[in-house]
């Protein structure tokens, strides 16, 4: 284990402590965005397990915390931890992309080619006819897993990119 010598030292308590404070509670709040985050898209079997990791965490961190009392850098650290936390949950949600996005699609031009092409990419597409402020448009529907918005936006910018979507 770590020597005693180490432990009371200065540079224990004033960096290393801190530090390792920041690491918990960024790691316990990235959970806890992540807990929110599977319950609202109802993958609920993960949602407890991550409940208990976060909680154990923070159990860690917050006796850290009321044992030096007398650190002020360990306050610090524990809310820098909790605002990493949030935007690194926040990124790797990103990353996961859970879910479906409703894209629509408004076109003055004729959109059959751009409708093709996304079907053949196994995307459904409803057509509705509309009127806009300069004139009759077509606005296409269509639902697409969100980690496939990059592709179908890729998709409209080389079929008709004067569509606006």
């Amino acid at each position: 284990m770590l020597d005693q010598s180490f432990i009371d030292s200065d540079l224990f308590q004033w960096v290393v402590l801190p530090f390792l404070i920041f690491l918990a509670r960024m790691s316990d709040v990235t959970l806890a965005t992540l807990r929110n985050i599977f319950l609202s898209k109802s993958v609920k079997y993960i949602v407890p397990f991550l409940g208990f990791i976060e909680v154990l965490i923070w159990l860690l961190a917050i006796s850290q915390i009321m044992k030096n009392l007398h650190n002020p850098v360990c306050f610090v650290a524990y809310a820098l931890g909790y605002s990493m936390g949030i935007f690194v949950g926040i990124k790797i949600e990103e990353r996961l992309a859970l879910g479906l996005q409703i894209m629509r699609i408004f076109s003055q031009h004729h959109s059959d080619k751009l409708k093709q092409v996304l079907v053949e990419h196994n995307f459904g597409v409803t057509i509705i006819d509309g009127q806009g402020a300069k004139g009759p448009v077509k606005i296409m529907l269509t639902i697409v897993k969100r980690k496939d918005i990059v592709l179908v936006r890729d998709i409209i910018k080389e079929h008709q990119p004067e569509a606006f979507y």
